[in-house]
């Protein structure tokens, strides 16, 4: 397998999130690793957070499961159970549909990378925190009962 040389994929920092919900990301870089490399069973992204970064607001997926480990720097993962900080090596797990609210947070001086694998699906995300939804089969944020835009 070839490696993969990290500077030649485009990093992004563009949400779908509408304001003000969108500020929160706005130090988060994206690198799309998989559709990048050629594979389509599955997503794989290189996440960097500078600091004071989220990678995502608060949620959940009913039907992608989420595997992350964190490569460099020191970050924050809060979920359901609290806060928990994540140096290098550390691990963390998402089965779809389990209603465990999560992101990371970078409360560090220096920039926290970790790496994110789940399914490609355009499926639901809860948002608890803020009453919101995405519904990937429209592609759009939408409160929590459903009926009006976020």
């Amino acid at each position: 397998m070839p490696k993969i040389d990290l500077s030649a994929i485009p990093q992004t920092n563009t949400t779908g999130y509408p304001a003000p919900y969108a500020q929160t990301v706005a130090g988060r870089h994206v690198r799309r690793l998989a559709s990048a490399t050629g594979l389509s069973d599955f997503g794989v992204s290189q996440v960097v957070l500078k600091p004071g970064a989220w990678s995502s607001q608060r949620h959940w997926h009913e039907g992608e499961d989420e595997f992350l480990v964190l490569v460099a720097g020191a970050a924050v993962l809060v979920d359901d159970g609290g806060r928990m900080p994540l140096v290098p090596g550390d691990c963390a797990a998402f089965p779809k549909g389990d209603g465990n609210g999560h992101h990371v947070v970078n409360e560090s001086d220096g920039d926290a990378v970790f790496v994110v694998v789940g399914a490609i699906t355009n499926g639901t995300a809860h948002y608890p925190d803020i009453n919101m939804i995405y519904d990937g089969g429209t592609g759009r944020y939408l409160r929590g009962d459903r009926t009006e835009s976020a």
